[in-house]
């Protein structure tokens, strides 16, 4: 019972962070600043973010937490930046829909390296909801890009590896709290991000864009994620997280008018089909093993 209610904690935290990371493209879209000071900004106030959480949750045990995520940490810390700068490059570069089709692409990614680096092995649902996900990205994708375009799916192509690789690490750690290396991650990207950046170019109104797009869309979605991985399997919190691809592109759409082709909305209801049919497959299948298990043990106190 435990256990299930853990998985339902873990897929309500994806779903948010899945949420929270969709306003990716708008907060892109909105502020002008180049890329690297949208970075260094972004860094500091998503790791302020989600280091004053850290320094709460831990309290007195805060040195401990950070020693904790020892090496796994690291990778995790190295993976969220390089993911973070890439993504954001990537979104500049190329148009929001094509970046978050590469984007849903990361539930296969994930499968195949948990498959690889853990054993993890998932259930026949989830594996055909992860390729119909890729399906969903096959459909979105446009092969009559421009050459101009294709710096930008490099981007978004890294990003979605190192996102898919970071999932796994935090999951196969799933004893440790990553928080303080997602904290710390933050910080080091806007470390990289400094020495190509002009922080003091940005205006009042630029600083307040800024600051939500560090805490709301980089803080609580890196927070939510890093905590709900650790509760459900990793291609299953890369597949949830996918609900973020056919959001971004709305949000970008009913903001600044950037309609995405009726290809994007074909296969972003595929990716929304294929998460919401792996969440309600596998919560019959727990539902039926609770009652199950509730039986026998009723049958044993008899």
């Amino acid at each position: 019972m435990q256990d299930d209610q853990n998985k339902w904690l873990g897929t309500l935290l994806i779903i948010g962070s899945a949420v929270a990371y969709s306003l990716s493209g708008y907060f892109t879209r909105l502020i002008t600043l180049d890329v690297w000071t949208v970075l260094f900004w972004r860094g500091i106030f998503g790791g302020l973010f989600i280091g004053a959480y850290v320094a709460w949750w831990y309290r007195k045990g805060l040195w401990e937490a950070i020693r904790a995520i020892g090496a796994p940490g690291l990778w995790v810390m190295m993976l969220s930046t390089l993911a973070t700068i890439c993504f954001i490059n990537a979104l500049r570069l190329a148009p929001v829909a094509d970046v978050m089709t590469i984007h849903a692409a990361i539930p296969f990614m994930t499968a195949m390296l948990a498959l690889i680096f853990t054993g993890e092995r998932e259930d026949w649902t989830t594996w055909a909801a992860s390729l119909t996900a890729l399906v969903g990205v096959m459909i979105i994708a446009n092969p009559q890009a421009s050459v101009g375009y294709l710096t930008g799916y490099g981007f978004a192509t890294a990003m979605a590896l190192s996102y898919a690789a970071m999932i796994v690490v935090i999951r196969k750690n799933r004893h440790v709290s990553m928080l303080p290396a997602a904290c710390l991650s933050a910080f080091v990207c806007a470390l990289v991000a400094l020495p190509f950046a002009d922080p003091m170019q940005v205006t009042v109104a630029a600083m307040f864009d800024l600051v939500l797009f560090g805490t709301v869309q980089f803080g609580l979605g890196l927070l939510l994620m890093t905590v709900g991985t650790r509760l459900i399997s990793a291609t299953r919190s890369a597949l949830i997280g996918s609900m973020e691809n056919p959001l971004a592109p709305l949000w970008v759409w009913l903001a600044f008018g950037e309609l995405p082709a009726w290809a994007t909305w074909v296969g972003g209801s595929l990716v929304m089909a294929a998460v919401i049919f792996d969440v309600l497959k596998k919560s019959k299948r727990q539902h039926k093993a609770s009652k199950t298990l509730a039986q026998s043990q009723s049958f044993v106190r008899r």
